[in-house]
């Protein structure tokens, strides 16, 4: 019993050890199992479906801007990874941004870069620059290799719940069960939801950084989330049970970034935002 337990321990602490990738943006190493080779096909595989069975908006102001936008922003990363020592990181990436005519709020990226905007979200945006901070915000998870972390986050969490279930095989049901329980709870609280609010933050942070190259404001961030708030009524989920931070977090680190994201920008001679 020992020995499969240790067998397990062992397991997970080399796929930490070798599976780590440098984010570019953040200079850290992130836990990072899952390759581009295999990750990008099927995401382009099924952005092509959702776009199937959408309804895509096509030659209009609002899905010009869009285009313009995402061109705006890959532009950008390409400045600031290529200034930085990553020349080629954006190789296997296949940028595309489309407009889908949807009540919802919201807004996504894939992993590799394709984006779609709901034009439920625009009368919150407002303008281009209310906009582009979504965008850069959602472009940002797909530079920063969110969607792998996930996935590798999950199956080290896979691998503990097995290794924990070997290592109680010989006691009680009851036992095994509270077990279950407990781990399904305080990994998920613990471990997956805050590293979910940390991916938040960064792609709030990155998208700051991008769209200030792009040459937008990035002063009004925090406008639009407090638009977004205002949308909702006030009302949100605990911080500690969601995936997102509050909005009084967000909205204060947002007013805390901009004028470092406007510094990085000055770097490469962007001097107005609009």
């Amino acid at each position: 019993m020992k020995f499969k337990k240790s067998i397990f321990i062992t397991c997970g602490v080399i796929l930490t050890i070798i599976a780590c990738k440098v984010n570019p943006f953040t200079g850290k190493k992130e836990l990072n199992f899952v390759s581009n080779d295999q990750l990008f096909p099927s995401s382009f595989q099924q952005y092509e479906a959702f776009l199937d069975s959408s309804n895509v908006v096509h030659n209009t102001a609002e899905s010009k801007m869009v285009k313009r936008v995402g061109q705006k922003i890959k532009t950008a990363a390409e400045r600031y990874l290529n200034a930085n020592g990553y020349q080629g990181f954006l190789n296997d990436f296949k940028f595309e941004y489309n407009l889908v005519k949807d009540d919802q709020v919201n807004a996504f990226a894939m992993p590799g870069g394709k984006t779609v905007v709901y034009t439920g979200i625009l009368p919150i945006t407002q303008d281009e620059t209310g906009l582009a901070v979504v965008m850069g915000h959602e472009v940002a998870h797909a530079l920063a290799d969110h969607g792998a972390q996930r996935m590798s986050r999950a199956q080290i969490q896979q691998l503990g719940a097995v290794a924990g279930s070997v290592a109680l095989s010989g006691k009680s049901e009851q036992t095994q069960q509270i077990f279950a329980q407990a781990y399904g709870i305080g990994s998920q609280v613990g471990v997956m939801l805050p590293f979910s609010r940390s991916q938040e933050a960064e792609a709030d942070r990155i998208g700051l950084t991008l769209i200030a190259i792009a040459g937008y404001n990035p002063d009004e961030a925090a406008d639009l989330w407090r638009r977004m708030q205002q949308r909702s009524g006030g009302g949100s989920t605990p911080e500690f049970m969601s995936t997102h931070p509050s909005n009084e977090t967000r909205i204060n680190n947002l007013e805390a970034w901009a004028p470092q994201a406007k510094a990085e920008a000055r770097k490469y001679g962007v001097t107005n935002f609009k």
